[in-house]
């Protein structure tokens, strides 16, 4: 956003007044003939008292860029009005609003603010034929105005993409095309495939009928693989009118392309007397309809059909051996190979079998609990023992050393005949 003003103008539109015009109109021609217009006017303004202005009654504006069909604000200050309005006109010089008072009959415009400062309106639903340069303008001594140039961005309207008709080989190249209208000024196109970009030829521009926005065009040229098919050519517009926004149309294609095709067992380790299926799993567009089974050595093939799957509904030592899976389309056959060895059947244990196993290992651990809750039991009482004769030894008269660990005593203490035994 650029603030513009402009020099004081001589001369004054008709809603200055017929006096007026003519006073200045009348200056304009005493001095323009002697010097060009830019030093005539200079001269006019500053050669007489009367004339001089000061630099605050100059009013300032901005440049002010709207996307179409969005709303512009037009806004205009001076910091001393002497006594005047302000104005706006449009690019035809027709004016909007004075002061606060309407104009021209639009209801797309619309006054924001009028004080003797400022004058700000806004335009509406802005179309292209709105861009251009406003004017804003106070009537003072001299007339001074300043210009906003108003830029209306064109839309771009969503690409189309064109030159897709029907199915691609592998390895063929093809070319598509893009293009995107309306845009102001002219709109950039860009490829991707997926999320790897493609460089497509630089961007073509071309003027619309209507002289203002622009229809811009790319193509891109690119080898399929079968890697691409399913894939989608998108074609996007960058433009700044789109704030970041993706505007964007892409294209699936559809490649064809050879079948190929592996074997997978089930189950991966197959044993004597067992189910085993081999599954030929085939990819290809279009997908493999028909599915031969062979086995090395062994005449004729052993199956054809539309079904992927060979089936052995139980397994023998003697179905070793290399099995093939030839699977095709219409735009080919692919060969897969599997060498299929039997192993041994495997024992199963009974259920009833582990059932006693499982009850076996817990009666073990119950008895393993018991006996160290046994073992301690055992070892307390002992030692509780102990202690409680040694504490009653003590509390008698007859109790011997410490270091005695049985007495057998006879005819002890003042006729005493007991017999005592005594632990430490």
């Amino acid at each position: 956003m650029t603030s513009r003003s402009a020099a004081p103008l001589i001369g004054c539109s008709g809603a200055c007044g017929g006096s007026l015009g003519g006073y200045w109109q009348e200056q304009d021609l005493e001095l323009g003939t002697l010097a060009p217009l830019g030093e005539a006017i200079s001269s006019t303004v500053w050669s007489s008292p009367d004339m001089l202005a000061s630099q605050d009654s100059q009013p300032w504006t901005s440049d002010e860029t709207v996307v179409a069909g969005g709303t512009v604000v037009l806004k205009c200050q001076v910091k001393d009005h002497e006594d005047s309005s302000l104005q706006w006109s449009n690019p035809a010089q027709q004016t909007l609003y004075f002061g606060e008072k309407r104009a021209l009959r639009d209801n797309r415009i619309q006054l924001v603010r009028s004080t003797p400062h400022e004058l700000s309106i806004s335009i509406s639903n802005v179309a292209l034929a709105d861009e251009g340069e406003y004017t804003c303008s106070i009537f003072t001594m001299p007339v001074r105005t300043a210009k906003s140039l108003v830029t209306v961005l064109g839309i771009p309207q969503k690409p189309i993409i064109t030159g897709y008709k029907s199915s691609l080989r592998e390895k063929e190249t093809t070319t598509l095309s893009c293009q995107s209208s309306g845009s102001k000024p002219a709109a950039q196109l860009t490829w991707r495939k997926g999320d790897q970009e493609l460089h497509g030829e630089p961007t073509r521009v071309q003027e619309d009928p209507n002289g203002k926005t622009f229809t811009v065009s790319s193509s891109v040229t690119f080898q399929v693989s079968r890697e691409d098919d399913g894939a989608d050519i998108v074609c996007s517009v960058n433009h700044e009118s789109l704030k970041g926004a993706d505007r964007s149309t892409s294209q699936r294609i559809e490649v064809l392309y050879t079948p190929t095709a592996k074997i997978r067992p089930d189950p991966p380790h197959p044993r004597e007397g067992q189910k085993l299926l081999l599954h030929c799993e085939g990819r290809g567009n279009p997908v493999p309809q028909q599915y031969l089974w062979e086995k090395e050595g062994s005449v004729p093939p052993l199956k054809m059909t539309q079904e992927s799957a060979l089936i052995f509904p139980f397994l023998n030592k003697s179905d070793s051996g290399t099995y093939g899976c030839t699977a095709t389309s219409n735009m080919g056959s692919y060969k897969a190979y599997y060498t299929l060895n039997v192993n041994d059947p495997s024992p199963v244990p009974s259920s009833s079998s582990t059932y006693h196993a499982i009850i076996g290992g817990i009666v073990a651990f119950i008895v393993f609990l018991l006996l160290i809750l046994l073992i301690f039991l055992g070892h307390y009482l002992i030692r509780h023992k102990g202690t409680y004769l040694t504490h009653e030894a003590k509390g008698s008269d007859d109790a011997p050393d410490a270091d005695t660990a049985i007495i057998n005593a006879e005819g002890g203490q003042s006729g005493g005949d007991d017999k005592k035994e005594y632990f430490i």
